[in-house]
């Protein structure tokens, strides 16, 4: 059936607040402008659901592009706590308890999160890829699955460990299926969990296998200049670079201590960023350079993180956060405007995981949309609804999310996921984990 916003205001591509009717028809938006299509006679339409626009804002659906969608099992429960000591005491002890029984409510509980806060498409890193990829099928959201080695010993060889042939397994499984709405990368953890070899394996199978690859970059302080001293004075993103990592398209998340240097080889290389300011912020890591990234031509998205570093997947929080904390470190109002922000979470979350006619509100894109209350005492006067859009709108707003042109959540319901069975599931998966622990 075809969907029709009628009289209703709308984010366009040139990231504008423009008023009129936007049209869907299967899983692409057939028509934007400020006439109703209906009325023209060169247009057969069928059956049409019409949608009001009286006190809402339509927008293109936003892109999560660092997730860790099982670690929903650890929300709330190590805080206060420093990168290091969090994976370490906390985190990793934790993660070995998790079973694929556990792995599959987490992932559903996440996506339900994320469809609620206008998520259409989410680039996770984890294990339990099999348990993911169910999980995204039956929800119908777009994602980017990565799996890949994380290596403690320094002379551990990527032939040597079963991930590389589990990579290939999952890559021929997955890889552009549910209609091209799933995807799968490759991970390597970080630079202080591979090592040369490792990295040099995983971006040789990644050209192979023509996919993705995802990594942590430059997380705090300590990991950029340790990395230095054992690397001869490269950094992290050099290290990487020496070894033709970034051959394929890389999903880079953090880069809060990544240098001018590393900014230029992003940005030839094509490297996406994740930034994530939220979880930077509750870990202590750091303010990310912003501002000088892309000032130099990076290409930036938006991340949440995990709900264990960071609490939700509340994607308009990570919008606000981004704008301000930007302006704090630069000390200067007047980087990182609203239209940054806003194209760092759409176009730019789409383009990084390789969806060319995604993340925009344009006739021709893919039906990934976000319906918003604008009708809120929060959300008036509008002297600039873009500013509003950044500034005060919240995730709650949120009232039908849609992707590929299927009304995925509305209103308070999820048309595809039980979420009084994963709320159950995961509330006695953290249960049995901290009893065992």
């Amino acid at each position: 059936m075809s969907i029709l916003f009628s009289r209703i205001a709308y984010l366009s591509s040139a990231y504008t607040i423009e008023q009129g009717y936007v049209l869907t028809e299967g899983d692409t938006i057939s028509y934007v402008g400020p006439d109703d299509p209906r009325t023209d006679a060169n247009r057969a339409l069928g059956a049409v659901q019409e949608i009001s626009g009286v006190g809402r804002l339509l927008m293109p659906g936003l892109y999560n592009i660092h997730t860790h969608i099982p670690m929903t099992l650890l929300r709330g429960y190590a805080e206060g706590l420093s990168l290091a000591e969090w994976l370490n005491t906390k985190v990793f002890p934790f993660e070995a308890l998790i079973t694929p029984e556990m792995a599959l409510p987490a992932s559903e509980l996440a996506i339900a999160e994320m469809l609620r806060f206008g998520v259409v498409g989410f680039t996770d890193m984890y294990n339990f890829t099999r348990e993911r990829a169910e999980a995204v099928r039956t929800s119908g959201i777009k994602a980017n699955l990565s799996y890949g080695p994380v290596a403690f010993d320094p002379e551990q060889r990527y032939d040597t460990m079963p991930h590389k042939a589990e990579v290939e397994s999952l890559v021929h499984s997955y890889h552009n299926s549910c209609n091209g709405r799933l995807k799968l990368d490759i991970f390597v953890h970080s630079e202080y969990l591979s090592n040369p070899h490792i990295v040099r394996a995983v971006g040789i199978q990644a050209c192979e296998l023509g996919v993705n690859t995802h990594i942590h970059l430059s997380e705090t302080e300590s990991e950029h200049e340790e990395a230095k001293l054992r690397r001869g004075g490269l950094t992290p993103t050099e290290y990487f670079d020496s070894l033709d990592f970034f051959t394929q398209p890389c999903t880079a998340a953090h880069a809060v201590w990544t240098e001018p240097e590393d900014w230029r080889i992003m940005a030839a290389r094509g490297v996406t960023v994740a930034h994530n300011p939220c979880s930077n912020a509750k870990l202590g890591s750091g303010i990310a350079p912003l501002a000088g990234m892309l000032a130099a031509g990076v290409k930036v998205g938006l991340g949440t993180d995990s709900v264990a570093s960071n609490n939700n997947h509340n994607m308009f929080k990570e919008l606000y956060t981004a704008a301000l904390l930007a302006k704090v470190r630069e000390l200067d109002a007047s980087v990182v405007g609203p239209e940054d922000v806003l194209r760092m979470a759409t176009i730019q979350g789409a383009q990084s995981q390789g969806r060319e006619r995604a993340g925009m509100l344009e006739a021709g894109a893919a039906a990934d949309l976000v319906l918003l209350d604008v009708s809120g005492p929060w959300m008036y006067p509008v002297h600039e609804q873009l500013n509003n859009l950044v500034y005060a709108t919240q995730g709650s707003d949120v009232l039908m999310t849609m992707v590929d042109g299927e009304i995925l959540y509305s209103h308070g319901e999820w048309k595809t996921i039980d979420l009084e069975r994963a709320v159950s599931g995961v509330s006695k998966a953290a249960q049995d984990i901290v009893a065992a622990l």
